[in-house]
């Protein structure tokens, strides 16, 4: 049996272009994982089985592109549809451990390749840091950005979120994409990550308190709805967590690998 941890992730930055010949939208967004994970234990079987988290079609769509039959367990801690990745981590993490049951396993390369078959945030969970994603997303180069920091989660109770398909459906992305783009590289380029532009997909009351509690940088992650806050100091975030605790979940977190 194999088991390993699924992280979340946040979207430091995420801007937001017009949709490209393959239908999908142009993107420049910042990725970091955090250390709330979902964890899940992988061993061959005579078909795909997935327990904890039936549901979860991504990771059966995983070994299914791999060609791998395996028993998958799913201990979910990462909250579902949040806008923090679970279900791609979930898909990355399954493909990863699949393929370390094959005789031969596929090369990084193709690995990378069977990802992004699978999401534009599936190649990302393969990969070690921080990463910079082009193109739909899936284009990915590492970034040096600060981890100095604690980050504060709210999932808001009471929020309709609509598919992720959906909100950038009703996003056009036309107008100053290239100055947004820039202004990415640019506060990566100072290494400020407070200088990020905000998402252009979901924006939240949740962040603006965050910010008044203390926050260097607040936004939504992905397409919502979890709001993130970014503390330099532990008992700032505690306390920032505790005083947002009755609009819904709340969490704390670090940046890791």
């Amino acid at each position: 049996m194999k088991e390993a941890a699924a992280p979340a992730k946040i979207n430091l930055a995420l801007v937001v272009g017009p949709v490209r010949s393959d239908g999908k939208h142009e993107v420049a967004t910042v990725l970091q994982r955090i250390d709330l994970a979902d964890r899940l234990a992988l061993e061959p079987a005579d078909e795909i089985e997935i327990y904890g988290f039936p549901g979860d079609t991504l990771v059966r769509d995983a070994l299914e592109t791999l060609g791998v039959t395996a028993r998958v367990e799913i201990e979910k801690r990462i909250p579902v549809g949040a806008g923090l990745g679970g279900g791609s981590s979930d898909a990355a993490t399954a493909l990863r451990l699949a393929n370390e049951l094959l005789p031969q396993p596929v090369s990084g390369g193709q690995l990378h390749q069977l990802a992004a078959s699978l999401g534009a945030d599936v190649p990302f969970f393969l990969t070690e840091e921080a990463q910079l994603g082009t193109g739909d997303g899936s284009e990915l180069s590492p970034v040096s950005v600060s981890s100095d920091y604690v980050v504060v989660l709210v999932l808001p109770d009471g929020v309709d979120k609509s598919s992720t398909a959906s909100v950038y459906g009703a996003f056009s992305g036309e107008d100053g994409f290239a100055e947004r783009r820039a202004a990415v590289f640019a506060a990566l380029e100072a290494g400020d990550i407070a200088a990020l532009p905000p998402n252009d997909l979901a924006a939240s009351p949740i962040a603006d308190e965050l910010r008044e509690l203390g926050a260097f940088r607040a936004d939504v992650s992905g397409a919502g709805p979890a709001v993130y806050g970014l503390f330099g100091e532990a008992e700032r975030a505690e306390a920032a967590r505790r005083a947002l605790a009755s609009l819904g979940q709340t969490w704390l977190a670090k940046p890791t690998r």
